[in-house]
């Protein structure tokens, strides 16, 4: 009933109680997720925990905030995406909040992996703070519309949100939305379209509203769609129906 768009089950958190973590998934008709790559070092890794389980899906790519690892090329990211679990690139984007400095390589490395995306007809991965202008920017010279994608634990303004949904890519609501403090944020989410949007946890972390302060994990994103109901006045199941909708028609699942 529920597909959790972004998470990773390969981190130490969720993988050490992996068992408990699917559990938690049926209990809650959580039954499809994405676990995204953050970098080539522990990519496999990402593979091995979708091959789990069937609706399980994996993604390749290396986050912006990474530095001293393997830099990706555009040649290792297709090549890697040609595995049958691999739905999507990245997750790839610009991060101008924890990084200082001459981030040029960082704008060089979301390059390569739209490339890549379009090379392999896989949808984006996108995370974009404090740095939406060079974000939007960057995805329009380099044709990101042409594979479209998602633009993840979106917290920027409802303009962002339009720029983005006009180059063709859906907007990604995580567990910020259920916090006190997020009052943008939830008229963001009332405003937009919900054929338009998606849910996720990124779990481990940002747990929602009532669990914060623990472990997120992809049962919790239950939390996300009834906090998107509550402020659309419309059904937790409508909005568990249309995302999920949503996610497969955006990485091709039927």
């Amino acid at each position: 009933m529920y597909i959790d768009s972004h998470c990773h089950l390969n981190f130490s958190e969720l993988y050490n109680n992996i068992h408990q973590i699917q559990s938690a998934m049926l209990a809650a008709q959580v039954n499809c997720a994405l676990c995204i790559s953050v970098n080539l070092e522990t990519v496999n890794d990402v593979l091995a925990v979708a091959e789990l389980n069937d609706n399980w899906y994996a993604t390749v790519g290396v986050h912006p905030d990474y530095e001293d690892i393997e830099e990706p090329t555009v040649e290792r990211l297709t090549e890697l995406a040609k595995h049958p679990k691999v739905i999507g690139m990245g997750e790839t984007g610009l991060d101008y909040f924890r990084l200082q400095g001459d981030l040029e390589w960082q704008r060089d490395r979301f390059r390569v992996h739209i490339n890549a995306a379009r090379q392999s007809n896989k949808p984006l991965i996108i995370h974009t703070r404090q740095a939406a202008s060079d974000t939007l920017r960057i995805m329009k010279e380099e044709k990101a519309r042409d594979v479209g994608g998602v633009m993840h634990c979106f917290t920027e303004s409802l303009d962002v949100a339009h720029a983005a949904i006009d180059e063709n890519f859906y907007i990604s609501i995580s567990g910020i939305v259920t916090f006190k403090n997020a009052k943008e944020l939830k008229e963001t989410v009332k405003a937009l379209p919900l054929d338009r949007l998606l849910i996720e946890t990124d779990s481990p972390y940002l747990a929602p509203t009532p669990y914060r302060g623990q472990t997120n994990q992809p049962a919790y994103v239950v939390k996300v769609a009834e906090e998107i109901a509550l402020l659309k006045g419309i059904s937790t199941e409508e909005v568990a129906h249309q995302t999920s909708t949503n996610f497969r028609t955006l990485f091709k699942l039927g």
